[in-house]
């Protein structure tokens, strides 16, 4: 198992690392709609619906972006509300079915909720990029460095479970090991890295880079609360050795939203 996560993950990342700093816009745009319907097919699974959704689901999806693609090129601040939708879901709604441990199945409220985690974060990977492919990528290296320092200091040190009734795995000493690697992180970036695109205060970034991470295991909580209702290990199969698209994404659904919107309404007050 170890080995094909080794080997998936070298084609992998040349590959996503040539998109993110090579490809034109439109390219990055199609790209990037095309993981989010392939992820809206692994949504179905999740989600439960009945047989035939397998399908129609996803044709949905490609035409929902379609249709956000055309609200926002007539008028760039409609991103603003998917932003906000996203953000009072992750505030609000997520907390809540976390801590109320929801077993929801209605097909057109898990549909409406898919939507909400998947759309907001395509949208926020195309607008980040916009403000250039190393804004994108620091943001969701926040994402990498949190996931994998939680990882190992849990392995290490974890003996206070986080959530023991949705992911037995994650500590609260992951989230104190994953905090420190995002300060360091985030301090290596101010006296290091170029924050002049940020619009904030340099020394904002390592508060805010925490949020981000906090938000992010709350996406991948929420994730895993929908596979242990569907009883699935893994979202898909279609990344060897790690699972499906949603399985890779999770932390991000929530952080990436939640950094294009802190971003756009730093620039309005700005």
């Amino acid at each position: 198992m170890l080995k094909t996560r080794i080997l998936t993950a070298i084609v992998l990342i040349p590959l996503f690392l040539g998109a993110l700093f090579f490809l034109p816009d439109p390219a990055w745009i199609a790209v990037t709609m095309a993981v989010s319907i392939l992820a809206s097919r692994e949504w179905v699974r999740l989600a439960g619906f009945p047989k035939g959704y397998a399908d129609v689901y996803p044709m949905m999806t490609f035409l929902l972006s379609v249709f956000m693609l055309w609200l926002i090129h007539t008028d760039a601040s409609n991103i603003l509300y998917f932003y906000l939708a996203s953000a009072l879901f992750w505030l609000i709604v997520v907390p809540l079915w976390l801590a109320l441990g929801w077993h929801v199945r209605n097909p057109f409220v898990m549909a409406m909720v898919g939507w909400i985690v998947l759309m907001p974060t395509w949208l926020a990977l195309i607008d980040l990029r916009l403000h250039g492919p190393w804004l994108l990528f620091g943001v969701m290296a926040v994402v990498w460095i949190a996931d994998t320092s939680a990882y190992f200091s849990g392995r290490l040190f974890g003996e206070h479970k986080l959530a023991p009734l949705i992911s037995p795995g994650k500590t609260w000493e992951g989230v104190a090991g994953a905090s420190a690697a995002v300060a360091v992180y985030a301090w290596a970036l101010i006296f290091f890295g170029d924050t002049a695109s940020l619009a904030i205060g340099p020394f904002w970034l390592i508060p805010c880079s925490l949020l981000l991470m906090g938000f992010s295991i709350v996406g991948d909580l929420f994730e895993s609360q929908l596979k242990r209702n569907a009883g699935l290990k893994d979202s898909g199969n279609i990344l060897p050795g790690h699972g499906g698209i949603l399985d890779r994404i999770d932390s991000m659904t929530a952080a990436l939203p939640l950094a294009a919107l802190g971003l756009m309404l730093t620039q309005f007050m700005s």
